[in-house]
């Protein structure tokens, strides 16, 4: 699997982070757990901290991610706690979503994409999500100036108001903007949207 700057920034900072730290749910992933039910794919998942939360609330989840580190966690992680978690390695710039699903989620991952990419991916996720089902984006958008996790080949800030006009004809049960501080003085621009298929 061919790798790049970005996935390299994640795989080492999923091995080298202090444990507790690593299975927090993030602030996205808490805004996104009351959403999840059913068959769940977390699409980017990291360490999987949201694909096990929505196990234990009954959820059978399918988490993919382009970190080694990550899914050889998240596999050992849910043999141990026997739950309903079944992690692959994949390059999710290129990755063929199959089936159905009541819950997609991306958290943080379109953003590592070229734009034209990224949104080929987003509108193969929309088509994977079950009529009445749920998805849940977050990305980074225009304004971010914390830019060292990204690989210099390609990666797209989204302009504000894109996922809305990408959901349109959804219903849209969340819209949040917010910045979050970075290193050296920069910021984190993100646009969160959890949307509902007609």
């Amino acid at each position: 699997m061919s790798t790049n700057q970005s996935i390299d920034f994640f795989d080492k900072q999923f091995r080298n982070q202090p444990k507790e730290l690593a299975l927090r749910l993030n602030p996205f992933e808490e805004m996104a757990l009351p959403y999840l039910r059913g068959d769940v794919l977390d699409f980017g998942s990291g360490m999987g901290n949201l694909s096990f939360a929505a196990a234990k609330r009954g959820c059978k989840v399918l988490a993919l991610d382009g970190s080694p580190s990550a899914i050889e966690h998240i596999q050992m992680r849910a043999r141990n706690a026997c739950l309903n978690v079944s992690a692959s390695l994949a390059d999710l710039r290129t990755y063929s979503v199959t089936g159905e699903y009541d819950c997609v989620v991306s958290i943080g991952l379109l953003m590592f994409f070229d734009c034209p990419t990224a949104f080929k991916v987003l509108a193969a996720l929309q088509d994977r999500v079950r009529p009445g089902g749920v998805a849940v984006i977050t990305v980074l958008i225009k304004g971010t100036t914390y830019l060292d996790m990204f690989d210099t080949s390609g990666y797209c800030l989204f302009d504000p108001a894109e996922l809305e006009r990408r959901f349109s004809g959804w219903t849209i049960e969340k819209l949040e903007l917010g910045n979050f501080e970075a290193p050296q003085q920069t910021i984190k621009r993100f646009c969160t949207i959890i949307a509902r298929r007609p």
